[in-house]
């Protein structure tokens, strides 16, 4: 079951808890009011438009994220020349083009 936590909008106490996604947050363990507010602690790291779960994700280096954009790069430019066709992609996306070292 996911965690959440909470700030009790009347007496301010914060708190964890652990309830199923569809059912109601449990009352504040302090006031045992049920005038909550949710909050968000943490977010999914973005980098460049790219879900990085490279290494650790925040704590991820350049080379690791460097290295996932390498292994998703020739995904993403086959879905779209799939899509657009090759003289689009090539046009409209140049940083998508393979390296010709």
């Amino acid at each position: 079951m996911p965690r959440y936590d909470y700030r009790c909008k009347a007496c301010d106490h914060r708190f964890e808890a652990q309830h199923g996604m569809n059912e109601d947050p449990p009352p504040c363990p302090v006031c045992h009011q049920t005038d909550l507010q949710r909050l968000i602690t943490s977010a999914p790291t973005i980098a460049r438009g790219i879900l990085t779960p490279a290494g650790t994700a925040r704590a991820s280096s350049k080379e690791e994220l460097q290295s996932k954009w390498a292994e998703e790069t020739p995904k993403l430019r086959k879905k779209l020349v799939d899509k657009l066709g090759e003289d689009t992609v090539s046009r409209m996306a140049p940083s998508l083009n393979p390296k010709t070292d």
